[in-house]
């Protein structure tokens, strides 16, 4: 059992009894929830830090967008800039936001990449723009009920699942654990390859407690590291780690198994790079010599920052891709669910 300082017990009642209140306003009607004409999928989390929000973004926009005009919304957290912006070629990470950047960059004009704090405002800018977008996604929007989504994704990680924590500041929740019964299915992110039955079982029966809401597991998977110059195109079995991201020890043992790691630079979840930090590291590959900077594709895009092309452009430095894994079957069963609710939206002539 984790250790929760007791100094904090009142402060978290506090908080629990005014996201519960909040929610009650909205469950009630007191506080007003839109629903847009374009069929919206909404994925979150009930915690704070990396529960796979992003490659589960990634994840819908292949699952989809060969038969619909997709769109993806979030508030771009860490940007620099205020107010709605559609991505494009001469924005980068710092006006966007690291993850609605790492889509863009990913996908380009195979979706719609948007970002905006105030979603209500942002979804009828995204229509005007792209008139012919048809299905929307909502990034890290659980909490976010203002926009009254058609399809609710809550994300939890194998390693801290929501029912083990605790609501801010004792935990990280957001909100009380019971906000899982608004999720239309629980998907179990970053699940171990060796995940028996025995403990998804146990799993399962932790969460039905709560809600009776399906529960699928997922896993990661890495690809190979491809490199973001494309003239640096030949790799080391040696590497200097780079990483900026909520939690970075998946992405550290995976660097394990395969390369031989001669130094970790791991900084906090979207971090901004400095001159300095720059240095840091060029200096680390230049010192160990035959080997390259491995990174996440979220620091990847960061790195090809002009600024730092003075000191990076002579050092090889590759991304690790990341995928979510899921069975056939509850890949299956997710599309249906989904395409059912967007069937449903069009035969009402909602859409």
């Amino acid at each position: 059992m984790p250790w929760y300082d007791p100094l904090l017990y009142p402060f978290a009642l506090i908080y629990d009894e005014v996201t519960k209140i909040r929610n009650k306003k909205f469950d009630t009607g007191q506080k007003k929830s839109v629903s847009f004409t374009v069929p919206t999928i909404v994925v979150g989390n009930l915690n704070l830090g990396g529960s796979g929000k992003t490659p589960m973004v990634e994840f819908l926009i292949d699952m989809f967008q060969d038969e619909h005009d997709v769109a993806t919304l979030s508030r771009g957290y860490g940007r620099k800039t205020k107010g709605f912006l559609l991505a494009k070629p001469e924005l980068g990470p710092s006006e966007m936001g690291d993850e609605p950047y790492q889509i863009y960059f990913k996908f380009g004009n195979k979706v719609t990449v948007a970002v905006g704090e105030k979603r209500v405002l942002a979804i009828p800018k995204i229509l005007l723009e792209k008139p012919k977008t048809d299905l929307i996604i909502l990034d890290d929007a659980f909490q976010h009920r203002y926009v009254k989504g058609d399809f609710y994704i809550l994300l939890t990680t194998f390693q801290k699942p929501f029912f083990t924590d605790k609501v801010l500041p004792l935990g990280t929740l957001r909100e009380n654990a019971k906000g899982a019964i608004r999720a239309d299915v629980i998907i179990v992110t970053k699940t171990p390859v060796n995940a028996g039955e025995e403990i998804k079982k146990e799993f399962r029966n932790s969460i039905k407690k709560i809600t009776d809401t399906k529960v699928i597991f997922a896993g990661i998977r890495y690809g190979e590291p491809y490199p973001i110059n494309p003239n640096q195109v030949h790799s080391f079995s040696k590497v200097v780690l780079v990483s900026g991201i909520a939690n970075d020890k998946l992405f550290i043992e995976e660097a394990q198994r395969y390369f031989q790691v001669l130094e970790i630079f791991s900084f906090g979840d979207h971090h901004n790079y400095t001159v300095k930090d720059i240095e840091k590291i060029s200096e680390s590959v230049k010192k160990h010599q035959d080997c390259m900077v491995l990174t996440t594709e979220k620091d990847s895009v960061k790195l090809k920052n002009k600024a730092f092309r003075l000191y990076l452009s002579e050092i090889p430095i590759f991304a690790l891709p990341i995928k979510i894994h899921m069975d056939k079957e509850d890949s299956h069963h997710l599309k249906q669910r989904i395409k059912s609710v967007i069937k449903e939206k069009a035969y009402f002539g909602e859409v």
